[in-house]
């Protein structure tokens, strides 16, 4: 059969589909070029931490022998350590601070009671390869002294239930080296005093829910 061309009509419109995806292509390709990469903000970080969409890596800090200081003694919280629990900088509410000691002298530290006793209900959570029987030791900073002295979370006396906000804008739970000065911190700000075998999982989880949503009103 002899060889027939196409009709001008259909040439024309297969032209024109060609030309309008080289049209599309070569927009593509130049709106590709303008697209900047988007970098989570200071607030987009503590949003999406908020509502837990944002995995937060917070390693053990290694133990430095140089540094003079016992194996499970505690240690000055370095200002670039985050909280495992809720990604804030211990060191950055210093009053508040605690830490875990590993076995092997390795540090863990958050930005208050509420999240190292968070933490200590699920270790491996927060700690992936960690076992809470690795922990020597935990130290809580004394809340009535500025930059609070440490002592052994197991000994210090909390306040539950006063109008003191934690770090997170919401309560927690100070701690204190003597009774006096717990009650003295009662007398001005309510609540009761605790020891830590009274800390439940009850009462963890009650500020917790408070903490998220004290977060959520100020990041809304």
């Amino acid at each position: 059969m002899p060889f027939r061309p196409a009709a001008p009509a259909t040439i024309t419109r297969h032209s024109y589909r060609l030309g309008g995806w080289l049209v599309l292509s070569v927009l593509s390709a130049i709106l590709l070029t303008q697209i900047v990469p988007w970098h989570a903000t200071g607030n987009d970080t503590n949003r999406l931490t908020a509502i837990g969409e944002v995995c937060i890596v917070a390693p053990p800090t290694p133990y430095d022998p140089a540094s003079g200081i016992g194996l499970h003694a505690p240690r000055a919280v370095p200002l670039d350590a985050r909280c495992p629990v809720c990604g804030m900088y211990p060191a950055r509410s210093r009053d508040w601070a605690a830490q875990v000691i590993f076995t092997n002298g390795d540090a863990q530290f958050f930005d208050s009671p509420l999240t190292l006793f968070l933490y200590l209900q699920d270790v491996g959570h927060y700690s992936v390869g960690h076992r809470a029987s690795e922990i020597a030791a935990s130290y809580v900073s004394d809340t009535s002294l500025a930059n609070g002295k440490w002592i052994k979370a197991s000994e210090a006396i909390y306040v539950s239930g006063s109008t003191a906000m934690g770090p997170m804008r919401a309560g927690n739970l100070p701690a204190f080296s003597s009774k006096a000065a717990a009650l003295a911190f009662v007398a001005k700000r309510g609540g009761e005093l605790i020891s830590a075998k009274e800390i439940s999982p009850q009462l963890l989880q009650s500020l917790n829910g408070a903490r998220h949503t004290q977060t959520h009103a100020h990041t809304g």
